[in-house]
């Protein structure tokens, strides 16, 4: 098969045949040509969504989580970074039409300080680092921290960890070969994540002009999930017994489009990730890119933010020669807003056309 078109980021004419699996941009003899015209992109990413949680709450089953790996494929997300799920989903692994999987493995915390059945709970914070160890086995490359959460003790956002033990815990994982991320709303957790050496940031709705300088100076990625900061005045709302607390969260909410414009003109590398099961449905990023352009990215670095950027981030190819066929086709520019980006003319996973705008084709066998 063939397709022709322009990329991005610079909009240059790209001819790619596909052979088998992989793409070529080698000719290939009486290649069918799938589209002529248009744009072509490397298949999307959401670098922060959770297969296997339910919208809403609640865990499902691998028939539930098929589900969610379609919709995304739906949209043209062909690689999803699991920010951790207490769900196995590597059953998924195995079937050819869907989209390819980054775990964290499952989010660390401490007793009674994150969501009720999804974190593996340490009940001394010395047990971290082989904890963080233990996951890093576990995941494809990733391991997910609880930063902060609320303490009902103090009624307000607190970090779970001491500095020091962060340290050791970060530093068991990078001698696995992989990396860290951890969930943070607030603003006291930040600076002993960035100085004990952390990758990634997910949310970072409490950054401050010094935790932003201590990210650019340790190249300290961010995921701002945008899409699912827009709960919190909802959340706030619900926690009528903490004041403090949602009066914090409130306050986060109402900055957040200043706190990342801010930590993108600092240079701090910002990828697009919705933050999907629970309270954000599967299928939503062309949403998290247009609300990163809303706060500050320009068009196309928003769409990087969740395409060719973020691949090169989780260490993945793009459009190159060899590279695996995961690409999704457009015949409007997908820069276009998100009823563009949301809806590309075809989807083409593993050499396969699984979704075509008006029908749908399965190309797995594994199925039966």
């Amino acid at each position: 098969m063939r397709v022709r078109g322009r990329g991005l980021p610079d909009g240059t004419e790209i001819d790619l045949w596909i052979d088998g699996e992989v793409l070529s941009t080698e000719p290939i003899a009486d290649a069918e040509v799938l589209h002529d015209g248009g744009w072509i992109l490397p298949g999307l990413v959401d670098a922060h969504c959770h297969v296997g949680i339910e919208y809403g709450g609640g865990h499902t089953d691998l028939t539930g989580s098929i589900r969610q790996a379609e919709t995304e494929r739906g949209v043209g997300a062909l690689l999803l970074r699991d920010a951790g799920s207490p769900v196995d989903t590597r059953a998924l692994d195995e079937y050819e039409d869907l989209p390819r999987i980054i775990r964290a493995g499952r989010h660390i915390a401490s007793p009674k300080r994150y969501i009720p059945g999804l974190a593996i709970d340490i009940e001394d914070e010395s047990q971290l680092p082989e904890a963080v160890a233990q996951q890093a086995r576990f995941g494809d490359g990733w391991v997910k921290l609880v930063g902060d959460w609320i303490d009902r003790s103090v009624g307000d956002l607190r970090p779970l960890w001491n500095d020091s033990i962060l340290v050791d815990a970060i530093a068991a994982a990078h001698s696995e070969g992989a990396r860290v991320t951890a969930h943070v709303f607030g603003e006291d957790a930040l600076p002993g994540l960035i100085a004990a050496g952390i990758d990634c940031i997910e949310h970072g709705t409490g950054l401050t002009d010094e935790t932003v300088e201590m990210m650019v100076d340790h190249g300290t990625a961010l995921v701002p999930t945008l899409i699912n900061i827009e709960t919190f005045p909802g959340i706030a709302d619900s926690a009528t017994r903490y004041p403090v607390y949602a009066r914090h969260m409130r306050a986060l909410h109402e900055r957040v489009g200043d706190t990342v414009g801010r930590a993108h003109d600092a240079g701090i590398p910002i990828y697009a990730g919705t933050d999907a099961g629970g309270s954000i449905a599967h299928g939503r990023i062309a949403d998290e890119v247009a609300a990163l352009a809303a706060v500050g990215l320009s068009s196309t670095d928003a769409l990087g933010a969740a395409c060719w950027d973020a691949r090169s981030w989780l260490g993945r190819q793009g459009l190159e020669h060899g590279a695996p066929a995961d690409l999704v086709v457009y015949s409007e520019d997908p820069r276009g807003g998100p009823d563009v980006l949301s809806n590309p003319d075809l989807v083409i996973l593993r050499g396969r056309v699984t979704d075509r705008r008006g029908r749908t084709t399965s190309g797995s066998a594994s199925r039966g």
